[in-house]
């Protein structure tokens, strides 16, 4: 009788991959956790309890067969394994680096419940798939035979890459348009190269390019090219633009110089990664570098930035947040990372002004939390006489994005929105009050995980799938 390599968790303890020392990984931007071994990642995968009801399953919003890579893996089958992984994920090489496993899969681990320590699924998602690539798992994208119906996606982050991939499949002609010199929207110039480096994502976009998908970059929608016109060379549209429009933050000061948004501050930082020039950081304005520096935010958007801001050699860097840490939105991991590596978190405290013209601090006000808001979370209130000033020459602002106002910027008609911005589209199909146009990731559902994204992406793919063939079979008649 086969040895049951399963249900070791009783035995085995929970142990992720190494993580560097925060004295050597403060200093780069290298990511900061290693890559199991063979044998530890069977192990770890042996831990699984393969529960009748996978709640990490349920919880991942593209519910992965999880329990049964975990298995395959456990049984050293690591193809098969990377192959039912890939089967419902486009890039589980990406989720599983940046996925905030915590909130989803390993948080709601059967065995986590019952105290010992959650299955290490992110690492072993990032394994498998890390290994297929150098084993040459990873196939060219391939299709039954090309087709005349052509998709345009304006927008090259997870959401259109994973569409792109699944209608290349299928054989769909595909045209991806964006703004930036690369793809790969947040993944490429958002995300910090300590949490994903840049290779992991290029060598995905690398195989869409392979597979047949043109990329249109440096290409704004609304002023190189119409909405009108990409609706005219294509049979079906995809919006999956993301959102890049900064929450402001207003009162006394909110002017100053020194003042910067997050998007500009890791975008500048990315590019200096791909050893680009980029003007406003050579110049210091977006250089973290001997400077006091206070994010403003809580969620994973400032979490990244603080982290950035060490890297970089700050003097100091902090962290205001109007909560406290339990009710924080960002990852609990990537909180306690950024304290080991030297951020100081200011919690239940909340800006209400700025100091000086280029700003030398800021007007901040003692929180304290009170009833609960209509979510569940308490609502934070002041404290009358708490005021106090937070020294700083660099304040970035990481309070979260919005939409674009889309229906403006492309002079569409027809296009409808939500009373907060995102386009307003089937939850299922995705598609649009304009027929033969589509909407996916953030643009539709507000700023959210690439997670999502990449779900939203693939189920819209399917709909337009289902679109053009129609349309091809009237054409036909």
């Amino acid at each position: 009788m086969a040895k049951n390599v399963m249900l070791k968790f009783v035995e085995v303890g929970r142990d992720m991959p190494s993580k560097r020392p925060p004295d050597l990984r403060r200093h780069d931007f290298g990511e900061i956790y290693g890559e199991y071994a063979r044998e530890k990642a069977a192990e770890q995968s042996g831990r699984c309890s393969q529960c009748g009801v996978p709640y990490c399953q349920t919880h991942c919003p593209l519910h992965n067969n999880i329990p049964d890579w975990l298995r395959l893996t456990a049984e050293g089958r690591l193809q098969e394994a990377y192959e039912l992984s890939q089967a419902t994920n486009t890039f589980p090489e990406i989720c599983g680096r940046i996925c905030p496993q915590d909130r989803l899969c390993e948080g709601n681990c059967v065995i986590e419940q019952a105290g010992h320590g959650t299955v290490t699924i992110g690492s072993v998602e990032k394994f498998l798939t890390d290994t297929a690539f150098e084993q040459g798992w990873v196939k060219p994208i391939t299709n039954p035979g090309e087709r005349g119906e052509s998709v345009g996606i304006i927008g090259a982050g997870p959401g259109g890459m994973a569409a792109a991939d699944m209608l290349r499949r299928a054989g769909v002609q595909v045209t991806i348009y964006d703004r930036y010199d690369r793809a790969g929207g947040l993944m490429t110039y958002g995300i910090p190269g300590f949490k994903l480096e840049k290779d992991i994502v290029m060598q995905r976009v690398a195989q869409l390019e392979q597979g047949g998908v043109n990329f249109v970059l440096n290409c704004d929608v609304g002023v190189d090219i119409s909405f009108d016109a990409i609706r005219g060379k294509h049979d079906a549209v995809l919006i999956a633009t993301g959102v890049y429009k900064t929450r402001e933050l207003g009162g006394p000061g909110s002017g100053a110089a020194g003042i910067v948004r997050a998007i500009d501050y890791l975008t500048a930082s990315n590019r200096k990664s791909f050893g680009d020039d980029v003007a406003e950081f050579d110049n210091g304005q977006l250089d973290a570098k001997g400077r006091k520096v206070v994010v403003i935010g809580g969620g994973d958007t400032a979490m990244d930035c603080v982290r950035t801001a060490v890297r970089q050699g700050a003097e100091s860097v902090k962290c205001l947040y109007r909560r406290d840490r339990a009710n924080m939105p960002g990852s609990q991991r990537e909180v306690a990372n950024a304290e080991e590596e030297g951020v100081e978190f200011v919690w239940l405290s909340a800006p209400h002004g700025f100091a000086g013209e280029t700003v030398t601090g800021v007007m901040t006000q003692r929180m304290r939390l009170g009833e609960p808001d209509a979510t569940g979370r308490q609502m934070p209130e002041l404290i009358d006489g708490s005021d106090y000033v937070e020294n700083a020459d660099l304040v970035i602002k990481a309070l979260g994005f919005e939409p674009e106002d889309l229906p403006t910027l492309w002079g569409v008609e027809g296009l409808e929105v939500s009373r907060w911005g995102t386009v307003i589209a089937d939850f299922k199909t995705h598609e649009t009050s304009i027929e033969g146009v589509y909407a996916c990731g953030d643009i539709q559902r507000g700023a959210s995980l690439v997670v999502w994204a990449i779900r939203d992406g693939r189920e819209a793919a399917e709909a337009m799938l289902d679109y053009v063939s129609g349309a091809a079979s009237i054409a036909a008649e």
